[in-house]
């Protein structure tokens, strides 16, 4: 039992993921990546903060949209950035028609970060 114990901390995320069913390749982690990306340039409020915050200019946005699905880097910073305020996470994975949960194991397989758990 202790030995279980310790590979549940050590894969928090891991477990959490299969205990409920869920499962995400790193392709579908991109295509959402791709989806909220997407989503930031249309909101005219948070793209210039996205740009900002990450350094990232619209050339640099514009070419990895282009190229088909971002690296992981520019994926996952747009996931931090949504999932930042608890509105901005619901209202895109409403745009999105996504369940909010899958932008958080979206950042997870694209960041190796399972995130806080306070649970």
């Amino acid at each position: 039992m202790a030995e279980d114990s310790a590979e549940l901390v050590n894969k928090p995320f891991k477990f959490w993921v299969d205990c409920y069913g869920w499962q995400m390749q790193t392709v579908q982690a991109q295509d959402i990546a791709t989806e909220v990306l997407l989503w930031l340039c249309a909101q005219e409020d948070l793209l210039g903060v996205f740009l900002a915050a990450t350094g990232a200019d619209v050339d640099a946005l514009r070419a990895a949209l282009q190229g088909g699905a971002p690296d992981a880097g520019l994926g996952g910073a747009a996931l931090d950035f949504v999932m930042m305020r608890d509105e901005t996470a619901l209202e895109a994975a409403a745009a999105l028609d996504l369940p909010p949960e899958r932008l958080t194991m979206a950042h997870a397989v694209l960041t190796g970060d399972a995130g806080m758990h306070w649970t």
